[in-house]
């Protein structure tokens, strides 16, 4: 069953479906973030174990094809050294579904934070969708928005 598994799921396949598989959570985040539907599936930790799951998935398939994680590690050497790895398409689609995992993360955070302060979903749209392309800047838009909600400037919660 597994073979006719990874028959269906060609590398190419899993990389369409995670990236459309994502769109439906950024949208209830971003048009529903108070319903229940965005409590259930989106900030819950649904979301993550699907992706978690499909990171499984393909470190199974990696290592019954014989790829070799030792290479992962010369990431740390230097900047060739990453973009040699980025040419391995075992390691760009790892760290792709890595990606896309953590900045859904961090949306799903900015939502459930947001309701602390009680703020409005349409303030709330730009930075998720900075978010969903450029995580790090996305979470630093909220924490800028979030200081006038907050009314005070905190480092850690």
């Amino acid at each position: 069953m597994i073979e006719q598994i990874a028959i269906f799921f060609s590398i190419e396949m899993i990389y369409l479906w995670v990236n459309i598989g994502v769109i439906p959570f950024w949208f209830i985040l971003m048009f529903f973030p108070q319903s229940k539907v965005c409590g259930l599936f989106v900030t819950s930790i649904f979301p993550i174990i699907i992706l978690g799951s499909v990171y499984i998935y393909l470190l199974y398939y990696f290592i019954s094809s014989g790829y070799d994680f030792s290479e992962n590690f010369n990431l740390y050497l230097g900047l060739y050294e990453l973009a040699d790895l980025f040419e391995n398409e075992a390691f760009l689609l790892l760290f792709w579904v890595h990606f896309l995992a953590i900045n859904l993360f961090c949306g799903a955070w900015i939502v459930k934070d947001s309701k602390r302060f009680y703020m409005s979903k349409f303030l709330l749209i730009f930075p998720l969708i900075i978010t969903y392309f450029i995580g790090p800047v996305g979470v630093f838009i909220y924490w800028l928005i979030r200081i006038f909600f907050a009314k005070s400037i905190t480092l850690f919660d």
